[in-house]
C-alpha cells in the first residue's frame, strides 16, 4: 500500500506542475514554432519535460533507492536536464549538447558502473579492462539520444519510454530493488505528463524531457543486465529497438545523402509512416505496437538458450531491414531484400513459363 502511495504521489506531482510549466515555457519563450520539419500547425510549448524532471526527483525523495551508483545517477541526470532546459530556451548548439551529455556520463562511470566483461559464447566471460569505459559512455550517448530523435509526434517519446522501462521492471522482477524503484518513479512522472502530452498535445516534453528519458534508461538498462556485461546489453537493444533502429537509419540515410550526422530531416519512422496515410494517432499507436513487439523479442531472448536467442536476433534483424525498405528508412533507392525478391520473382515465373 506504501508503495502505491509513493508512486500516486510522483503521477499527481508530475500531473498538477504540467499546467504551470506550460504556462511557465511562454513566458521564458520555450516554445516550438511549426516548420517544414515539424507536423504540429501551431506554436506549442516544450518545456513539458520539467514536471517529468521534478516529479522523478520528489519520487527519489520518498524512496530513497540504495544503490552506489545514486550519487553518479542524480549528479549525471541533472546535468542532463540542465543542458535539455538550456537547449529548450535557447537551442544550444549541438556540440555544447554534446558536451553536457558527455559530462553527465562522466559521472555515471566515475561512480564504477560501467561494462567490464565481455560474454563470448561457448568461451565464457573475458575482462575488456578499459576498454568497458568507452564502450559505456557511447552506450550512454546513443540511448540518449536516440530517445531525443524519436521524439516527434504526442506522447511518442513518453510512450515509447514507459513501454521500455516497463520490460525493464518485469525483467527485474522479483523484488523491489534499485532497478526496479527508479524505473517505477519514472514511469509514474511519465503518466503523470503523458496525460497532457497524448494526441492532441497541449505541451512537448522537449529537450529537457527526452534527453532525461534517454539517459535514466541507458542507465538503469546498463544496472539490470547482469554484471554489465557486452553480451548483455543486447536485452535492452532489443527492447529499445524502436529508437535504436531509427537512429541507425538516420545516421546510415544521412551517410548516403552526404549530409551531416546532426542534420534535422523529415525521414525519421514516424514521418515515413504518416506518408502513408495513416492519421496522427494511428502512427503513435502502431509505433507502441512496433515497440512492444521488440520488448516481447527481449523478453524471449533473455529466458533462451544460445540457439534460440541467435533465431530471435536474426529475426529481429530482419524485421528492422524489412521495415526500413518498406517505410523507405534508408532512402528511396536503398531496398536490396526488396530487389533480390523480385529477382527471384521473376526467375520463377519465367521459369514456370518455360515449362
Amino acid at each position: 500500500m506504501e508503495l502505491f502511495l509513493k508512486l500516486f504521489v510522483v503521477f499527481f506531482i508530475s500531473l498538477s506542475i504540467t499546467p504551470f510549466i506550460i504556462k511557465f515555457a511562454f513566458i521564458l519563450g520555450a516554445v516550438d514554432s511549426p516548420s517544414k520539419r515539424k507536423v504540429h500547425k501551431i506554436a506549442m510549448p516544450r518545456l513539458g519535460g520539467l514536471a517529468i524532471v521534478l516529479a522523478f526527483y520528489v519520487g527519489v525523495l520518498l524512496f530513497i533507492p540504495e544503490s552506489m551508483y545514486l550519487k553518479g545517477v542524480l549528479v549525471g541526470s541533472f546535468i542532463i536536464a540542465i543542458t535539455g532546459f538550456l537547449d529548450d530556451i535557447f537551442e544550444l548548439n549541438p556540440k555544447w549538447k554534446l558536451m553536457g551529455q558527455l559530462l553527465a556520463s562522466f559521472f555515471v562511470v566515475s561512480s564504477g558502473l560501467y561494462i567490464k566483461f565481455m560474454h563470448i559464447p561457448f568461451l565464457g566471460q573475458v575482462n575488456i579492462g578499459w576498454w568497458g569505459i568507452p564502450i559505456t559512455f557511447i552506450w550512454i550517448l546513443v540511448v540518449t539520444n536516440s530517445i531525443n530523435l524519436i521524439d516527434g509526434l504526442d506522447g511518442l517519446a513518453a510512450g515509447i519510454s514507459i513501454i521500455v522501462l516497463s520490460t525493464i521492471v518485469y525483467l527485474s522482477l522479483p523484488g523491489q530493488n534499485f532497478v526496479v524503484q527508479m524505473s517505477l518513479i519514472m514511469i509514474f512522472a511519465i503518466l503523470g505528463f503523458l496525460i497532457y502530452n497524448f494526441y492532441p498535445a497541449k505541451v512537448f516534453m522537449g529537450d529537457i524531457g527526452s534527453l532525461f528519458l534517454g539517459f535514466i534508461i541507458s542507465v538503469l538498462s546498463l544496472l539490470e543486465f547482469k554484471n554489465v556485461t557486452l553480451l548483455s546489453l543486447l536485452v535492452p537493444a532489443l527492447i529499445l529497438g524502436v529508437p535504436l533502429s531509427d537512429t541507425f537509419f538516420a545516421i546510415v540515410r544521412r551517410v548516403i545523402n552526404k549530409k551531416s550526422i546532426s542534420s534535422a530531416d523529415k525521414s525519421h519512422l514516424h514521418h515515413n509512416i504518416l506518408k502513408l496515410g495513416f492519421t496522427h494517432l494511428q502512427t503513435v499507436l502502431i509505433i507502441y505496437l512496433i515497440s512492444i513487439l521488440f520488448s516481447l523479442s527481449a523478453i524471449i531472448f533473455s529466458r533462451s538458450t544460445v540457439w534460440i536467442s541467435i533465431i530471435i536476433i536474426f529475426c529481429m534483424l530482419f524485421f528492422i531491414e524489412v521495415m526500413g525498405e518498406i517505410l523507405e528508412l534508408f532512402g528511396k533507392n536503398y531496398k536490396p531484400l526488396t530487389k533480390l525478391f523480385i529477382k527471384i520473382s521473376a526467375y520463377v515465373y519465367k521459369r514456370d513459363q518455360n515449362q
